[in-house]
C-alpha cells in the first residue's frame, strides 16, 4: 500500500509547533534560574492594609461559617506576617546549624564555613570579589529550606586579603538592610578591628605617605637648587 506523503505546509507547522515547545521550555529554565537568583525575602516592611482587610474578612466568614481549618490558617499566616513587619523571627523554626553549614559551603566562592554563635555564620570566601552582598543573598537561598532566615546573620571574609581593609568583614542579616538587626537579636561585633579604628589608621597612613611625598619634593627641589648654576 502506497503512503501519502505529508504536505510541506504540514511539515511547517510541526516545525513551527517545535519552534514554540522550545522557547516555551527555554522561557520555563530562564524563570527557573531568574527564581533561583532572585533576592531572599526581605523582613519589616509594614502589613499591606488591603491585603490584611481582605484576610480578615475570610476570616470573619470562616469563622461564621464554622471552618475552623481555614480559619486556624489564615490566623497562623497574618501572625506569621505581623512577626515579619516587626523583624520578629520565628522560634520554632531555628535554621539547623550543621545542615546549613554545609547548604553555604555550596555557594560558588566559598572556601569555608563555621557558626560563631546560634546565630552568626561566618565564612571565609576565595576572592576579594566574591565579599559581596550578592554571596550573602546566595547563602541566604540556601538556608531559606531550612528554616526561618530572619534570626541569621551571615559574616563574609576574602580569604585572598592583602590589607587591612579587605580584611574587614561584612554583615548583614538575611532578611534586613546593612546595619539591621532583627528583634531580641544582639548586634555582634565580629571584626577584629572596630570601623573606627579602620579608619583612624587609614588616615594615619595617607598623613604619613603626604608627609613622605612632601619630604621628598622638597629634597628634589633642594638637589636641582645645588646643581644648577646661577644665570
Amino acid at each position: 500500500m502506497k503512503r501519502k506523503a505529508i504536505p510541506n505546509s504540514c511539515w511547517a507547522a510541526l516545525a513551527a509547533s517545535a519552534a514554540l515547545l522550545a522557547g516555551g521550555c527555554g522561557q520555563a529554565d530562564s524563570d527557573r534560574r531568574a527564581q533561583a537568583e532572585a533576592a531572599p525575602p526581605r523582613a519589616g516592611q509594614m502589613l499591606d492594609p488591603g491585603e490584611t482587610a481582605q484576610r480578615l474578612v475570610k476570616m470573619r466568614a470562616q469563622a461564621l461559617g464554622g471552618d475552623q481549618q481555614g480559619l486556624q490558617q489564615n490566623l497562623q499566616e497574618l501572625n506569621r506576617d505581623f512577626n515579619r513587619s516587626t523583624k520578629l523571627a520565628d522560634p520554632s523554626k531555628r535554621v539547623d546549624r550543621e545542615n546549613a553549614r554545609i547548604a553555604a559551603r555550596g555557594v560558588k566562592g566559598v572556601r569555608s564555613v563555621v557558626w560563631i554563635d546560634g546565630e552568626n555564620l561566618f565564612a571565609i570566601v576565595d576572592r576579594n570579589a566574591d565579599r559581596s552582598y550578592g554571596t550573602v543573598d546566595a547563602i541566604c537561598r540556601q538556608l531559606e529550606p531550612l528554616g526561618d532566615t530572619l534570626g541569621v546573620v551571615i559574616n563574609l571574609q576574602s580569604g585572598a586579603a592583602r590589607n587591612g581593609d579587605e580584611l574587614e568583614i561584612l554583615s548583614r542579616n538575611c532578611q534586613l538592610p546593612p546595619g539591621e538587626r532583627a528583634m531580641l537579636q544582639h548586634n555582634r561585633q565580629v571584626d577584629a578591628l572596630p570601623p573606627q579604628v579602620r579608619a583612624q589608621h587609614r588616615a594615619n597612613a595617607d598623613a604619613a605617605l603626604r608627609a613622605e611625598r612632601a619630604g621628598e619634593r622638597a629634597e628634589s627641589d633642594r638637589i636641582i637648587e645645588a646643581n644648577t648654576p646661577e644665570m
